[in-house]
């Protein structure tokens, strides 16, 4: 059944399944192997965090109930999309051409065509985010990119009309239901992105008339490591906006180059801290100690596995000053276990654990 309760260390089926629709929902990228790890229990605590749970890593019959429902809501929207492989054509290529040159994989123009450059756009996506490295989109890849695609641009709100001189097209929209929706006109919007059609593309940025005239910005100066990806992170902003900003023709940056920046004189990225890698750290011991995430750290260090090294110094966000939890020390004496100790200090198994590197 699935209203059995799975915690840390569980195997079986059933995990497989919370894994499965943790996946389709974006708070699982690893491998679905029915064995209920760190990787597992973070995605748990995510998604109890998104949603108003206690964040215990224990999945109950509440929260099951939730994810049948919302995985349910999301297998429906996506049904449509069909698998995709070399050789395809259509609407849904560009769709996914448009997606991952957003997201970086892809430095070229949508064409509609399945090719080589596409499929190796695909297989560097997946092996990024520890998905089958097929070079193939079913719906899982779907799913996926969906949803960093949506991440990238969840900053430019296009329910919050007045507030905003851009829009990014979505699935559905055309000229007169994007003027509709400004009220403008179609002719309008023509004239002042330069179209010579009523074609438009999923993700395509467009200057809307008659909003803010004018857009504060500040400036930003490339340093070693950074992408447009992870400046536009720092700045609650999207990639297209600021190439759209810039004039930039592609995703290529140069260190000390200066960026115009969406937002108010002033605006500065999250505040960081820095930690040095010590031995037996891991992104989630480390994440576990600063009160983050380890999708956080990896963004913010623009780190594509989870690999670490000794003395690698990482960003960590948190104002300066920023410390680990406080801790102490206890000597072990006969005839403690880690659940007498966790008792003994009230706190739990699975932190003593994670805080001390024990893999058993």
């Amino acid at each position: 059944m699935l209203e059995q309760e799975l915690k840390y260390g569980d195997t079986g089926n059933n995990v497989k399944i919370l894994q499965e629709k943790l996946k389709i929902l974006g708070y699982y990228n690893a491998v679905v192997n029915g064995s209920f790890g760190l990787s597992t229990e973070v995605g748990v605590k995510a998604f109890q965090k998104k949603y108003g749970l206690e964040e215990t890593g224990f999945v109950n019959n509440e929260m099951w109930q939730m994810l049948i429902s919302f995985t349910s809501k999301a297998i429906a929207s996506d049904r449509n999309y069909p698998t995709l492989s070399l050789g395809s054509r259509g609407e849904y290529v560009k769709e996914l051409q448009t997606k991952l040159r957003a997201l970086l994989y892809y430095p070229y123009e949508a064409t509609s065509i399945f090719d080589v450059e596409t499929e190796n756009a695909v297989k560097r996506l997946q092996y990024n985010n520890d998905v089958t490295t097929s070079g193939i989109v079913t719906s899982g890849t779907w799913d996926l990119i969906n949803f960093l695609y949506g991440n990238l641009n969840s900053c430019v709100n296009n329910d919050n009309i007045e507030s905003n001189d851009t829009y990014v097209v979505s699935r559905g929209d055309t000229l007169y239901s994007i003027a509709r929706k400004f009220n403008t006109s179609v002719d309008e919007i023509k004239t002042l992105n330069n179209l010579t059609s009523n074609t438009l593309s999923i993700g395509q940025v467009l200057r809307i008339p008659g909003t803010n005239e004018t857009t504060s910005t500040t400036t930003y100066t490339v340093t070693s490591g950074d992408t447009l990806y992870s400046i536009a992170r720092k700045f609650n902003t999207s990639v297209d906006t600021i190439k759209t900003l810039n004039n930039l023709t592609n995703n290529t940056l140069s260190i000390g180059q200066v960026l115009r920046i969406p937002g108010a004189s002033g605006t500065t990225p999250t505040p960081t801290t820095t930690y040095t890698v010590t031995r037996g750290d891991t992104l989630y011991s480390i994440a576990r100690k600063f009160n983050t995430s380890v999708d956080t750290i990896k963004t913010l260090n623009n780190l594509t596995n989870n690999t670490l090294s000794i003395g690698q110094v990482l960003r960590i966000p948190g104002a300066s000053g920023t410390t680990p939890t406080p801790t102490t020390t206890y000597t072990v004496t006969r005839g403690d276990t880690l659940y007498s100790i966790a008792r003994k200090f009230n706190t739990s198994v699975d932190t003593i654990k994670t805080l001390n590197n024990l893999t058993n």
